[in-house]
């Protein structure tokens, strides 16, 4: 299969002593410092980027029904992964937080919807990890459309990567990856 666009962009935040991670709905990140223990779905403070931050490229594509979100959440020691959907009414304005719910509600900081996991069903250990106010917490935000997956099908075979194509976005200061795969046949 070749995907034939992925945009990714890349989220820094740090942890805090408050942080629970027990929300069963929601998972949140937040540009704020400070975080009270009735914020049980945010699994990190003081981020560097909110939904506005991110890039068009990345937000255009996310603003499909089609849509597939990939978050990557890493700490030193721990990484889990959230799937999401798009959705075509996404309103994607937030100057200070994302959001991912497991539910279809949307509001500005919804980033994604009908996801697999919340905070609650995060890694103890990676959540555990951020109640250290000194751990870094980067997730990494992947997007792509279903209808950009070309199918090949020639049977058994290897999984090739085609150099991806990587530029920055300077007005928003984001990556925007291009990669193709393919699956070729084991003589090739």
């Amino acid at each position: 299969m070749i995907i034939r666009n992925v945009y990714v962009e890349t989220v820094k935040a740090h942890g805090h002593p408050n942080i629970r991670g027990t929300h069963r709905s929601t998972i949140e990140i937040t540009r704020e410092e400070e975080l009270t223990p009735r914020g049980d779905c945010i699994i990190g403070v003081g981020a560097d980027k909110a939904i506005n931050d991110l890039s068009p490229e990345f937000l255009e594509t996310l603003k499909n029904d089609d849509a597939v979100l990939i978050a990557i959440l890493s700490t030193s020691s721990y990484r889990d992964t959230i799937l999401a959907q798009g959705s075509r009414n996404l309103i994607l304005d937030s100057n200070e937080k994302i959001i991912i719910r497991k539910s279809s509600y949307i509001e500005p900081s919804t980033l994604g919807i009908k996801s697999n996991k919340a905070a609650r069903d995060i890694n103890r250990g990676l959540i555990n990890e951020l109640r250290n106010p000194n751990k870094l917490l980067e997730v990494k935000l992947l997007v792509f459309r279903l209808s950009e997956i070309e199918p090949v099908n020639i049977g058994v075979g290897r999984i090739v990567q085609h150099p991806s194509t990587t530029h920055r976005n300077p007005s928003s200061n984001s990556t925007i990856t291009s990669n193709r795969t393919a699956i070729l046949p084991e003589n090739v």
